[in-house]
C-alpha cells in the first residue's frame, strides 16, 4: 500500500484527495521507484485546482517530477537501489506522477541522480530549476554573454525565476528581476539581482518597439508581459520563453523580430532529449549556489499540498515548494 494524491472527475466536477492505494493500481512501467521527494510546480497547481485541463484522463496522480530510489527494474539502465530523477515526459498529466510514495514509469524517462546532489537538493531544484537551466543554456547557445548587457527575468520570485536569477548571477550576468511582489526585493537581491522591475510596467499594452534595454530575457509569463519584453530587447537580443502565467496569447507585432533581429526561443522541459537533460543537470551542479538553494525551498508535507495549489496560482508562493514523501521500505 502507498499514499498518493489522486485526481478524479465525476459529472464534470474534479476532486483532489489524499488516498491509500494498493500497488497493483500503479500504471505500466518497467521501473518502480520509491519516491523520496517531489515538488509542487505551477503545472501541478493547475492540475490540482482544475484550472486547466492538465490531467488527460482520470484517475490521475499529479506531480510532474520526483526523486527516489529504484525498487524493481527490468530496464537495462537501472537496478534496485539506484537513485534516480524524473522531470516531465507527461508524468502527472498522462501517466501517474510523483505526488505519491510510489511511482512506476518507463526507465527511458529517468536519469541517474547527479552525484553532486542529494534527492532533497535535486527536488529543491526540481522541474522549475531544470527549466531555468535550459533557458540559461539557450541564451548561451544564442551567443548572449555577460558582456552583452542586462538580462531580465520575469516572475523572478517564483520557482523558475528564482533559480534563473541565482544561476545567471553566479555566471556573472547583470540580472534584473521582474516581480509583482515588491516585498520580495530583498530576497531577489540576495539571489543576485542587481535591480528590481515592477511587473505592472509590462502588464498593459505597450508600443510595438520600446526603448532598447535587455540583451537577454527569461520569461515565465507569456501574454502581454512577453510582448512588452520582446519590444524592449536590444538589437539581436534573445528571449527564452518557458511559461504562460500571464496568459497563452502573444499580443505582439513582428517589429522586434524584423527590425531588431530579436530571437524568441521556446523552451520545452517536458520532452527535452536526454542529452539536454543531462547537460542541464550537470551545469546546475556547477552553476547553482547550493547555499542559496536552501533559501528558495519551502517544505510542505504531502497531506498539505492540495491546499497550497491555489496559493501558488495566486502568486503567493516564493521560490520552490518541496514535498518530502520518503516512503518507508515496508510501505
Amino acid at each position: 500500500m502507498f499514499k498518493a494524491i489522486v485526481l478524479d472527475k465525476q459529472s464534470d466536477q474534479q476532486s483532489a484527495t489524499l488516498q491509500t492505494l494498493d500497488e497493483n493500481r500503479l500504471p505500466e512501467g518497467d521501473v518502480r521507484v520509491r519516491v523520496e521527494y517531489s515538488t509542487l510546480n505551477y503545472k501541478d497547481a493547475l492540475a490540482l485546482t482544475g484550472s486547466a485541463p492538465i490531467a488527460k484522463h482520470y484517475p490521475m496522480v499529479p506531480g510532474i517530477d520526483f526523486a527516489g530510489v529504484v525498487e524493481t527494474s527490468s530496464h537495462p539502465d537501472f537496478k534496485p537501489g539506484d537513485p534516480v530523477v524524473l522531470n516531465g515526459w507527461g508524468v502527472g498529466e498522462k501517466h501517474w506522477g510523483g505526488l505519491a510514495e510510489k511511482a512506476q514509469v518507463s526507465g527511458d524517462w529517468l536519469i541517474p541522480l547527479p552525484t553532486s546532489f542529494t534527492a532533497r537538493q535535486a527536488m529543491g531544484i526540481g522541474t522549475a530549476g531544470y527549466t531555468a537551466m535550459l533557458c540559461v543554456l539557450a541564451l548561451e547557445k544564442q551567443g548572449v554573454t555577460p558582456a552583452a548587457g542586462p538580462i531580465l527575468v520575469t516572475g523572478a520570485a517564483g520557482g523558475v525565476g528564482s533559480v534563473a536569477v541565482a544561476v545567471l548571477a553566479k555566471l556573472g550576468y547583470d540580472v534584473v528581476a521582474m516581480t509583482g511582489r515588491p516585498e520580495e526585493a530583498d530576497f531577489l537581491r540576495m539571489l543576485g539581482a542587481s535591480s528590481i522591475v515592477d511587473r505592472a510596467e509590462y502588464s498593459e499594452k505597450g508600443q510595438p518597439l520600446a526603448k532598447e534595454q535587455w540583451a537577454g530575457a527569461i520569461d515565465v509569463a507569456g501574454g502581454q508581459v512577453l510582448a512588452n519584453v520582446c519590444a524592449a530587447m536590444q538589437y539581436r537580443g534573445v528571449v527564452a520563453a518557458c511559461g504562460l502565467a500571464a496568459g497563452m496569447a502573444l499580443p505582439a507585432t513582428v517589429a522586434p523580430f524584423i527590425l531588431r533581429g530579436v530571437t524568441l526561443v521556446g523552451i520545452d522541459s517536458v520532452m527535452a532529449p536526454k542529452a539536454e537533460r543531462l547537460e542541464a543537470w550537470q551545469r546546475l551542479a556547477t552553476d547553482l549556489d547550493i547555499g542559496k538553494l536552501e533559501q528558495l525551498i519551502q517544505e510542505v508535507p504531502l497531506d498539505q499540498v492540495i491546499e497550497q495549489a491555489s496559493r501558488m496560482l495566486q502568486g503567493q508562493i516564493r521560490g520552490r515548494i518541496l514535498v518530502p514523501v520518503m516512503a518507508t521500505e515496508d510501505a
